[in-house]
């Protein structure tokens, strides 16, 4: 099958769809339906029929994508499992260009990404592709193609207007506005360029789940729902396990939590987003161009990762050059972030707690106002209640001057302990090449090299550079200053691909090696094996076989920060040496500490002091103290086997059915723990210490789950396209853990529903240059595990639908259109915000079209 640019003009245009190209898969230009794994393709047309307002919204309806909002700003995708806000094992890239944040280690949806003016097709390989490309990408990879200035000039602009938060009970009616403008012009037949901007703004999703993570608490005291001293709502922070304080009266011992604040009271859910981006190309020869782009991205919007956080004036900047022929292809770029003036909500919300008066503090104003309504004859829970509202006095209140003073001041500390700002600089540096080493023997004349034989190689470099800022991160090498000289941690690897054709150009077998060397690990290689069966021409049998590693990310491996009073830090020896060895979990902590509280409360005698008391309680329950089990980082390895079958059918090949099924296992995969160190040296006394919290030192260390993960999955989907007429498709997509060999429970939650469903249905021109979209997706309930809640995300199901009328001269498009159009509300994850309706009015021009 020939590409689609070669396609003859009488071939009709379905078939030219359906003989689309596919690069992002293989690294090599292959007919899309003879791709050696499962890869997804949106072209143009697709992406002018869906109802979502912008291309990357519009991949929820990608078959086996899962999609997550944590903001109205940006959208996080993932496939095949283990999802997460901070999504480091799914890549994206532009124009293949990785546009991750350094040092979160993954994209910020599509903040360096283009703009749906310039966006040409996306591509997406669920599934492991890091044998190919070595960014970490086991879970899946997406690749971004822009218009390129030479064969798509001139001027464009787009203008979206909508609401959102209809029928909200926290906030009003809100605007939303997205203003993009489109240039392109050549210059002559070797130069072009173009440039893009793109300004976004309106008011964010809000978290509001009141969820209490935390009713239990002081259930030993029969102080349940309202009456828990201990509340810990989802949305609300400063109220967290780690903000809890032990109280003690009348012989019961109570856990209390400090006050806390609500997400809304510390945080702007005013949005806005300002892109920008310029490329300048250039042809020294009529097959090869070169090309560099600046890429600008300017945040403002809430994030999420294991806390939320406020970013604001949060910059993202990629200097990029590409060399593009048919021998050789080769990339440089320079990507560089800055988190301006972004802060932490948790520690926000505890240090203004602490700011206006400490834990001590307020913990003797509480016993003192406890006693008083005690003494009065009060019920204990009356007690509790006053005791809370006479320690609280004087705190800060939302909606006042003086707390907007204090937030600003906090936001500008920047140590967790005692403020809340989140100022991280960080550099990511990467070049790679790589050689069509047959194009290249061909054009040189050596005729003893098959026709069908494919032979290519590439090797990478990348290279991180972060600025300590003595919270966050720190230089851990000895003798250095750690607030001056960058943490550098860098990776090289490189590949080979051999491929040939056999039995009459039916069967395509292909290997592909990879190796990768990185800071702190050995040298890891990772193989892939692929054979498609073509036994006609629109009937495609493909199987593969592949390995890859994913390395920790800068966060994971290097991070130092104190939050809540538990430290954070990386789990490289380097950054934690001695930790692992002297801790135990926090899991069996808490539940040694609420076996004492409830032994204690338990003790009704009268000859035991109240320390003799939690003596005993502690010789009864030390046994529940289990030592750290895990260790220092390793690299996380995947293994993949995956089938499927593609077909064009019908007359034309209108239909396109497209199954897959895939088999994962994982080892050492990378999560988190929480240990502490009891602050003696005798292991004898370490239940003793473990008590106090201020006799212990608290970690949440990044390391390696002890068990072997197993998941499995497939998807079907079915695409029926008429010529310039109907656009139809349907798709399912199953996804299942299976059982791990020890259970340690420490694996990342696998947070992915087990079954997803889309519908699609379109038409450009059903009557006089009207059309329409609609699209449908529903997914399963599912649990989700994370290190801010865990529990079960409720099923939800949205439809989508926009109608678009075009006014062919001059080129003037409107949409009118909706996401979640019947505004039934819903969580993509646990902490995350509810997510309503969005309905808005696109017009789109093209001005004028230069050459």
């Amino acid at each position: 099958m020939r590409p689609a640019q070669a396609a003859p003009d009488t071939v009709p245009p379905r078939l030219v769809q359906l003989q689309e190209v596919v690069v992002a898969a293989s690294r090599v230009e292959e007919s899309i339906l003879q791709s050696p794994v499962t890869v997804e393709k949106l072209n143009a047309r697709t992406l002018r029929l869906t109802p979502a307002p912008s291309f990357f919204d519009a991949l929820e309806g990608v078959k086996g994508v899962q999609v997550i909002t944590p903001s109205l700003g940006f959208k996080v995708v993932n496939a095949r499992g283990f999802a997460n806000t901070t999504n480091v094992r799914f890549v994206q890239l532009v124009d293949g260009i990785d546009n991750q944040a350094p040092h979160i280690g993954g994209p910020i949806g599509n903040a360096l990404g283009p703009s749906d003016l310039d966006i040409a097709s996306v591509e997406i390989v669920p599934g492991a592709a890091a044998a190919l490309y070595g960014l970490n990408a086991i879970n899946g990879l997406a690749n971004f193609s822009t218009r390129n200035p030479f064969t798509a000039a001139g001027l464009s602009v787009q203008q979206k207007t909508g609401v959102n938060h209809l029928n909200d009970s926290n906030v009003g009616v809100k605007a939303y506005a997205e203003t993009s403008v489109r240039y392109a012009q050549v210059l002559s037949s070797k130069l072009a360029f173009k440039v893009n901007g793109t300004y976004s703004r309106g008011y964010d999703w809000i978290a509001d789940d009141q969820t209490e993570l935390n009713p239990t608490g002081n259930a030993t005291t029969g102080l349940l729902g309202a009456d828990n001293p201990a509340r810990d709502p989802v949305n609300s922070y400063g109220n967290e396990s780690s903000n809890r304080l032990t109280f003690r009266r009348g012989g019961k011992t109570y856990s209390v939590a400090r006050t806390g604040y609500d997400e809304q009271d510390v945080v702007d859910y005013h949005l806005q987003t300002l892109k920008a981006d310029a490329a300048l190309h250039y042809k020294p020869g009529p097959a090869t161009e070169l090309a560099y782009t600046y890429r600008l991205a300017v945040l403002d919007n809430v994030y999420q990762r294991s806390n939320r956080f406020q970013l604001q004036d949060y910059r993202l900047q990629q200097h990029a050059l590409q060399l593009l022929g048919p021998v050789v292809q080769a990339r440089a770029y320079l990507t560089r972030e800055n988190t301006g003036k972004s802060y932490n909500l948790r520690s926000m919300a505890e240090n203004l707690d602490r700011n206006y008066k400490s834990d001590n503090t307020w913990l003797a104003d509480y016993g003192t106002a406890y006693d008083q309504t005690i003494g009065a004859g009060r019920p204990v829970a009356q007690a509790h209640a006053a005791a809370r509202l006479a320690a609280d006095a004087g705190r800060y209140q939302p909606g006042t001057a003086l707390f907007s003073r204090k937030l600003s001041e906090l936001q500008n500390i920047n140590n967790w302990d005692l403020g809340a700002a989140l100022r991280v600089q960080a550099n990511l540096l990467h070049a790679e090449t790589q050689v069509d080493v047959a194009e290249a023997l061909r054009r040189g004349r050596r005729t003893w090299l098959p026709a069908n034989v494919d032979l290519r190689a590439g090797a990478d470099h990348r290279t991180y550079l972060i600025v300590p800022d003595g919270n966050y991160f720190i230089n851990p090498e000895k003798g250095r200053d750690p607030l001056r000289d960058n943490l550098v941690y860098g990776k090289t690897g490189g590949f080979v691909q051999a491929g040939a054709r056999f039995f009459d150009q039916k069967v395509r077998l292909t290997a592909t090696l990879r190796a990768d060397k990185n800071d702190y690990f050995d040298l890891r290689f990772n193989p892939r094996l692929t054979a498609v069966y073509s036994p006609a021409p629109r009937h495609n049998f493909r199987v593969s076989y592949q390995s890859g590693y994913r390395f920790p990310s800068l966060f994971e491996g290097f991070s130092n920060v104190n939050s809540g009073q538990v430290k954070r830090i990386g789990g490289l020896r380097v950054m934690s040496d001695g930790v692992f060895e002297n801790s135990y979990l926090r899991s069996s902590i808490d539940a040694f500490n609420a076996a004492v509280t409830a032994s204690v409360n338990a003790n009704s005698s009268t000859t035991l002091t109240p320390a003799q008391k939690q003596s005993l309680a502690i010789e009864q329950n030390k046994k529940l103290l289990q030592r750290n089990p895990y260790t220092y980082l390793r690299p996380e390895q995947i293994r993949s086997l995956e089938v499927g079958y593609k077909a064009a059918l019908l007359p034309g090949g209108a239909l396109l059915l497209d199954v897959d099924f895939y088999y994962n296992a994982y080892r050492d995969f990378i999560a988190q723990v929480e240990a502490y160190v009891p602050k003696t040296p005798n292991p004898d006394s370490a239940a003793i210490y473990l008590t106090n919290r201020s006799t212990q030192n608290r970690y949440r260390l990044w390391t390696n789950a002890q068990t072997r993960v197993y998941n499995y999955g497939g998807s079907v989907g079915l695409r029926y396209e008429r010529a310039a007429g109907l656009l139809a498709g349907a798709n399912a997509t199953y996804a299942r853990l299976a059982r791990t060999e020890s259970g340690d429970g420490l694996e990342d939650g696998f947070n992915t529903p087990r079954w997803m469903l889309n519908l699609s249905l379109g038409h450009e021109n059903v009557y006089h240059h009207l059309g329409f979209g609609l699209s449908y997706h529903w997914q399963q309930h599912y649990s989700s595990q994370t290190f801010l809640v865990s529990g079960e995300v409720p099923a939800y199901h949205s439809l989508d639908a926009q109608l678009t009328y075009v006014v062919p001269q001059p080129e003037l498009r409107f949409k009118l259109g909706a996401t979640n159009v019947l505004n039934h509300y819903y969580t993509s994850f646990l902490g995350g915000p509810s997510v309503g309706g969005l309905y808005y009015l696109s017009v789109s021009c093209l001005v004028s079209k230069l050459r």
